[in-house]
């Protein structure tokens, strides 16, 4: 064994793992990154082509990122955000305000998406406080839905891998029942359909309208729930509900933002708004951690007083606008400014979709194959008449993962349903080589 490996499973806990199956799959010792490539100690390639966690989004080692963290490292490594800034944070607002939906114009830093989607939780709850409705006390989410891994986030998660375990110590979230675009009970297709499925929301807003803070909403895009996408009008159904309860919107963009969608935000694609937008993962392109919540100039008025009043919004990371991140991410602005890379990203994501149905569609194991932007997913199931899942024990996404490493492409998938969600610059070559791999480990796993 390699004796990196031994020092790592000697010492390090890894994250969403059981430990116990790193002792037949030991942890690739990762050297070098370039483009959507990983290189490990033994010189072996792998494909990202899940973008570390989904959020490297210009390519590993990407130059004009590199050049703008090495230039600012040499100018200002970090400092206070209190009281304090720096010129790479004014930059990026400024910039984002100018393309982000319109409304969203304040920016509040922290660190990680699960931080900053409770800072917007705790913002909209002192909202309302400090105008007049302190009965709005509760917060609103989907099933299914996931945000974030520390308690409030978890909260109003409901991926029960995450948060089954932990239910005695979360807060008491109102559960809307969300889209299911496979299995619609409605019997209607995404492309086609009315949204029938916003009723759902609709009659939790009229049980708990009045008592809601915030509805918090992952938009199109069920990431963690298995890549689940549902139509835009779906959105301004929500949006209308809002409004009419004197609800916030907040939006969970971590996953979404940043040309993942085909947009450089999800929400764009409904024509709408939110009250708050949570930013993470593709902001700093993946290089250093960074997020933040952007909001209204309304909600902002609503904190802006003379100190003695108690309102002001008392919460703070140690490394809210650190420089260094920012500075990734204006360059990650700098490359995305002229809209060349997205508008390669939505051509190569017709031919990624393509080819995706053609080797797949027809196995007997396959029920439905999604695509948003560059993002694909691939749902196996026992029958495809019936479209009943796997035993979740057999862990069959698990097995083609595994079979999948060996031939350099990293799948990792969610369940058993397979998904791609690489890096905006991925090459068509690429897409050959995984879609290719993914087939192959599919068949042995599962032969036709």
């Amino acid at each position: 064994m390699n004796k990196w490996i031994e020092k790592d499973l000697e010492y390090i806990w890894h994250p969403c793992s059981q430990m116990k199956d790193y002792e037949t799959l030991s942890p690739a010792v990762i050297a070098r990154g370039e483009g959507v490539y990983l290189y490990d100690t033994d010189g072996k390639r792998y494909v990202d082509v899940i973008s570390s966690w989904w959020c490297n989004l210009l390519g590993h080692c990407n130059p004009k990122i590199n050049q703008a963290v090495k230039k600012q490292i040499d100018e200002l490594e970090h400092v206070i955000f209190a009281n304090f800034t720096h010129k790479p944070a004014i930059t990026l607002c400024e910039r984002l305000s100018k393309i982000l939906p319109e409304g969203l114009c304040k920016f509040n830093f922290s660190d990680n998406g699960s931080s900053a989607i409770e800072a917007a939780m705790k913002v909209s709850f002192q909202y309302h406080e400090q105008t007049g409705n302190p009965q709005k006390t509760r917060f609103m989410a989907l099933t299914d839905a996931y945000h974030g891994e520390t308690i409030g986030a978890l909260s109003v998660g409901d991926c029960d891998l995450y948060t089954k375990l932990y239910k005695p110590i979360l807060m008491d979230i109102v559960r809307i029942e969300g889209p299911d675009c496979f299995r619609c009970p409605y019997g209607k297709e995404r492309e086609n359909c009315n949204c029938e499925c916003a009723q759902k929301a609709a009659e939790q807003f009229k049980k708990y309208g009045r008592e809601t803070s915030a509805l918090l909403v992952e938009p199109l895009l069920q990431g963690s729930a298995g890549m689940k996408i549902y139509p835009p009008l779906y959105l301004k159904k929500l949006r209308e509900l809002c409004d009419e309860y004197n609800v916030h919107l907040i939006a969970d963009e971590i996953a979404t933002g940043f040309g993942r969608t085909g947009k450089m935000f999800a929400f764009q694609h409904a024509g709408v708004s939110p009250d708050i937008m949570c930013l993470s993962k593709g902001l700093s392109g993946g290089y250093m951690p960074c997020a933040m919540f952007v909001t209204t100039k309304k909600i902002y008025d609503a904190f802006y007083d003379e100190y003695n009043s108690g309102k002001a919004f008392m919460h703070s990371h140690t490394y809210s606008g650190n420089p260094l991140a920012c500075a990734a991410a204006n360059a990650v602005l700098d490359i995305m400014e002229d809209g060349s890379v997205l508008r390669k990203a939505n051509e190569n994501a017709i031919y990624f979709n393509k080819i995706i149905k053609e080797k797949f569609l027809s196995h007997k194991n396959v029920g439905e194959i999604r695509s948003i932007g560059l993002i694909n997913a691939i749902e196996l199931v026992k029958n495809k008449e019936t479209k009943e899942p796997f035993d979740g024990k057999l862990r069959t996404g698990y097995q083609i993962y595994k079979k999948a490493l060996q031939k350099g492409v990293i799948l990792r998938p969610l369940g058993d349903i397979i998904y791609f969600n690489p890096p905006l610059i991925i090459e068509r070559k690429d897409m050959d080589f995984v879609t290719d791999v993914a087939l192959e480990c599919l068949n042995e796993v599962l032969p036709e």
